[in-house]
Order: structure tokens, then sequence, then C-alpha cells
């Protein structure tokens, strides 16, 4: 909604008690205040010639969606809207989980809430709980259906008592919409293998390869090992489907207004369930246009818009997150561009932040990080980024070229350091991970490993190294530290706050070994999460540590997300030093220590931004003031402050 509008919105009387509210009269408010902005999207996106019916469809489709929102969710989506952009509160702090690993089910998981709230998390990714095919089925990201969810996890009831038991506790809750793509068992997919036209429309199905070969020219491959080419041949069909991912996920047309209106069912429908916020997976694919990379094209933005802006006139407290591990200036798009901005996605993965974070790991160095951050456009004050450490997907490489020759590095060699450093080729590194994906003619590759085998505790453990254990440990903390007190969400994968290694069953499993990224989505240890209270113990210490800072962040209203984090490149290369503030005085200056050795740092630069007074610092992870003793500051090795204005 455009400000003009929501403003307008906010002040209409009814609205005061959302209960009172006439629902239907604000639905026509949100309509009318949307509308020609939808009709302008549609028809850029299918010319008005020959779809004028087609959006008199989806004018139509838009109040038979709202009429079937839960009353429920309607009050709630009022009272977000009242409440303004709630998912930069940085009381958010969130967990990513598969169900299944995490703890057998749905009523599994339920019955563990209690530990996720002791670490102080409150909203959780659940991974796709909804059917898929047997065997190879991209971890769920194959989907058979948007909303039926798989019997391993347990019935639709089971989630609709999960999410409500949740909402009871201020917990929020994230689920995935595939929008790219369908399994080839969806009804769609098998009505269209069978022979119905109308279905193979809702694909790209040719009859031959004269138009798949004319793609194939400029397309990447996404996985090209173990799914090479972004066309699979259907026997039954008799045609070749476009299939970017695996051969058994077939891409949607979106250059058919039918797919967009049946998607758009599909994402009230799961928004029905009570979902809070929406993962719009792989969404940079959306469009496909011959003679491009088919990766964030105009047309995809528009698809999302369109997306967004119906939805904001159908179930308005819903959230999109922007699944786009694309390029640092790509990425910032998603959030909406020109009239569009702040009308895409509200949030968005800070991959750049992840990857540069590990990039700083195996060099001990901050420049490149520097370099990135400093030169990617700012996001809309109504967007937020996803800070993360790991996810269950790999870590890429995705750093600008650009910025690596600048401080002297060359890019090809630096990626293949990269890739070295944490896969075990150099006998120094203290990592422990897997390559994904490598490509032998082009070097080049993407890195799969638990964050704790990651930072060395494995190694650690394996050589019964206690220096390396502790510094294990301490980088753990460190880098939970900075997505914490970055800004946006920080979003904790599961099993990191415990320190969990990399899980290599999935070798002995025909269907995930030949797929690493398995390494990294362990079952979860109980029986370590159990050692939480053993004093001394491995998950004590993190979990202990990690804790204290999720409720450190809580407590600090500064840490919330309305001001962008302000960098300061201090006098030494090994360090990281960003500031929060919330545009007065009060703030929080956050230092890291990426080097095994101890560093120090003029203490002007800390002292003129108001950090040290009297030669006195006050460290609130510590809850310590200190004094220093001479003109510079100095940090231990992974060593990470949270200093207090004075």
């Amino acid at each position: 909604m455009n400000q003009a509008a929501f403003h307008s919105f906010l002040a209409c009387e009814d609205l005061k008690d959302p209960e009172k509210a006439d629902q239907q009269k604000l639905f026509e408010l949100r309509l009318n205040s949307n509308i020609s902005l939808i009709q302008h999207l549609f028809f850029e996106l299918y010319p008005q010639v020959e779809h004028k019916k087609d959006f008199g469809k989806l004018l139509r489709l838009l109040p038979n969606l709202f009429n079937k929102r839960p009353e429920r969710l309607r009050l709630l989506d009022l009272s977000r809207m009242a409440e303004g952009n709630w998912y930069q509160d940085q009381r958010l702090v969130g967990m990513q989980l598969y169900v299944d690993r995490y703890n057998k089910d749905l009523n599994g998981l339920k019955a563990k809430l209690p530990y996720i709230e002791d670490l102080g998390v409150n909203l959780i990714h659940l991974m796709p709980v909804t059917t898929r095919p047997q065997g190879q089925n991209d971890g769920g990201y194959a989907v058979n259906s948007y909303t039926k969810v798989d019997p391993r996890y347990g019935t639709r009831a089971d989630l609709l008592r999960l999410i409500k038991t949740m909402h009871s506790k201020q917990m929020y809750v994230m689920l995935d919409f595939v929008v790219n793509h369908t399994s080839d068992e969806f009804p769609w997919a098998k009505k269209a293998a069978a022979g119905n036209k109308k279905y193979q429309k809702y694909y790209y199905t040719y009859q031959d390869r004269t138009i798949p070969d004319a793609f194939e020219k400029s397309l990447p491959e996404v996985f090209p090992e173990s799914a090479p080419g972004n066309f699979t041949y259907n026997e039954q069909m008799q045609k070749w489907v476009m299939t970017v991912f695996n051969n058994y996920q077939w891409d949607l047309n979106y250059r058919n207004p039918e797919v967009f209106m049946e998607m758009l069912s599909n994402l009230v429908t799961l928004a029905n369930m009570g979902v809070d916020i929406v993962r719009f997976d792989a969404l940079a694919f959306l469009w496909k246009k011959l003679g491009t990379i088919s990766q964030n094209l105009p047309e995809a933005h528009m698809v999302i818009s369109l997306f967004r802006l119906c939805l904001q006139v159908v179930a308005p407290g819903i959230v999109l997150l922007a699944e786009a591990i694309v390029a640092p200036t790509n990425i910032v798009k998603y959030f909406g561009q020109g009239i569009f901005k702040g009308n895409e996605c509200e949030l968005a993965y800070n991959a750049t932040l992840m990857a540069l974070l590990w990039n700083s790991v195996a060099t001990k160095k901050t420049l490149l990080l520097y370099r990135n951050l400093k030169n990617i456009p700012s996001r809309p004050q109504e967007g937020a980024w996803l800070n993360y450490i790991r996810c269950h997907d790999d870590i890429g490489l995705g750093f600008d070229d650009r910025y690596i020759y600048e401080i002297g590095w060359d890019a090809s060699e630096h990626r293949k350091f990269l890739l070295n450093y944490f896969t075990q080729k150099l006998e120094w590194s203290p990592a422990i991970g897997q390559a994904f994906m490598y490509n032998p003619r082009t070097g080049d590759g993407r890195i799969t490993g638990s964050a704790a085998s990651l930072l060395g505790l494995e190694m650690g453990l394996k050589t019964k190294n206690a220096k390396l254990i502790d510094q294990a440990i301490d980088k753990i903390v460190m880098l939970h530290g900075i997505i914490l007190s970055y800004g946006g969400i920080p979003m904790l994968y599961a099993g990191d706050e415990i320190g969990t290694l990399n899980d290599y069953s999935y070798l002995n499993e025909e269907d995930k070994r030949d797929d690493s990224r398995w390494l990294n989505r362990p079952v979860h240890d109980w029986a370590s999460s159990a050692a939480v209270h053993q004093e001394g113990s491995i998950p004590y210490r993190v979990f202990r540590q990690v804790r204290h800072l999720i409720a450190l962040r809580k407590e600090y209203q500064v840490l919330a997300d309305h001001h962008l984090p302000l960098l300061h490149e201090p006098n030494n290369n090994h360090v990281l030093a960003f500031e929060r503030t919330d545009g007065n005085n009060k703030g929080i200056l956050v230092l890291c220590n990426f080097d095994e050795h101890d560093q120090a740092l003029d203490a002007g630069l800390i002292t003129s931004l108001g950090y040290i007074k009297n030669a006195r610092y006050s460290d609130l992870i510590t809850g310590e003031k200190r004094k220093l003793t001479s003109g510079l500051f100095s940090l231990k090795p992974y060593e990470i402050f949270w200093l207090d204005s004075l």
C-alpha cells in the first residue's frame, strides 16, 4: 500500500477496535488503494489487448480469497497494520529447522517449544512439510502440494495446532512457498504429462529441441554435477519440459496469467493456515526469456510485486521473504524499485554478509568485507535483512571480483583458496567441510558443512586440541554476536546453538549421498541439548553465551531495525567495527577480532564516537565497566564487544 493510502487506512475510525471494524469496508479500501498499481503490473506482464478478460478474473478472485480468510487472521491483519513494521522489532529472533530431523514430526516439535523459548527464539522457519515425491525431492522443495501436510510430519490439524500454540506464546511461523516450480507429481504436471493442453501451458513444454537448445545457449546450470542442462524429456508427454533445478522439478510458466492466479490462490491458502512470514523460494527464476540467463529479470520483479500487492489487499498482515541468493547489487532489488520501492518483499536474505563473514574467518581479515558492504545499495526504510551464519544450503562465493582485485588479490585464486581452506586441502586449516557442485573445468564451487565443523570444533575434538576447541567456540559466539546486532532479523540454524558437527550419515542414503548439503542438515542431538545444563560441556558453553546475546538484543531497542548499521573501518584489518544508533546519541558499538592473535586499536576512534569517556568504557556482553591503561583498545582472539555509549 502506498504511504498516502496507508495513513488514510490508519486514520479510519473502525481500526481503533479491530473486532468492531467493518472488515468488508476495509477490504474495499485496500483494494481501491492498490487497484491502479495491480492493473498497471498485470497489463505490463499480460498485454491488455489479449488479457482483458483475465484481469476481470483477477478482480473477481480477490474478494473470493478475502472471504476465505479466517476471522482470527483478519483481526491479526488489522492489528499488524496498526502496529507498522513489526518485523523490524529487536525482540524478533528466528531459527530454521527441518521438522523431522529436529524431533520426528510436528507434535515432536511442539513438545520442544519450551527449549526453543528458553533459548530466546520466537520465530521458527519450518522447512517444507508438504507432500513431496518419494526418494529424491530436493529436501521437500519438489512439491506435490502447497498445503497438504506429508504424513511423515503428521496431519494438517497437527500443523494448525502447532501454529495456534506458537501464536499463543507470541511466537511467529515462517513457511516456504515454492513459487518457481512444482514436482513432476504435482496434479498440474500429471495432467500435462497425460496430454492435457491447458496444463501443458502451465509449464514450458516443447515438441522438439529447437527452443530448448536456444535457451541453453545462455542459461547457466544450477546443479551441473547432478542435473546438467535445463530441460528434461518426458516420455509420457513426448515433450521437453524446462527443469532448471532438477529433472523432477518443472518450472512454472508465469507468462500464462492462469498460472499467476492459481498460484495466488495457493499462496492465500497457505497464509490462511496462520503463517506470519512466507519465504518465496527461488523467486529470481520466475520469468524466462531467450538470450538471457533468465534470472533477476524485470518481469520476475513485476510478478513478485503483483503477488505482494494482491496479498496486501487480501491478507495485509503477511510478510514476504525473498530467497534470492544472487549478486549483492541484485539482492536489494527484491525490496522493490522505482514506483514499486517497498512494494515487493519486506525481507531478503543477507547472503552477502553471510559469505563475507566466512571469507573473514578464512583470511582472518575484514578488507573484503568492508569493500563489499560499503558498496551495497541501502535497503528501503520498510525493508529488513534476514541475517544468518548457516542454513540448510551451501555457502556460495558470489563476491564482486572488482573488490577482490582492488585489495590486491586475484579473484579466481582467492576463491580456490577459500574452497581449499574449508575442504581440508590446506594442512593448517582447522575447517572441515566439503565442496558442493564443484566444476573442475572452471574451478568454481560452493561449500557445505555445519558452522561448528567449519569453525574448527570438529578438528579440535578429533585431535584433542583444547586450544582449537576454545577458539572454535569463541568463533561460534562471535559470529552469532554479529548477526544478532547487525540489524534485521537474526536467523539461527537449529543445532548451531549447541555446536552441532557435520552429519555424515547422508552418505549411507541413496537419495542423499550425491548432495553434500546434507552434511549440514543433521538430526538434532537431544543428548547434547540436555548437556546445556552440564557446566563446562561444549553445548553448555555455546548455548549459554548465545542465549545471553539473544536476551541482550531484546533488551536494547537501539538494535531494532529502524536505522542502518554504520560501518567504521579501524586502523586494523583484522577487526570489524560497526555501530547501531537510534538516530540520536544512544548507540552500541560492535567490535570483533577475526584473528587468532590479540589485536589492538587506536582508542581515538572509539572515544570520538562516544564509547570511551574518561578512559572508561562499558561492555554490555560481560556487564563490566573497564578502564583503558593506554591509548590502545585490545581485543583477544575472536573476541566480540558490544560497547555501550556513555
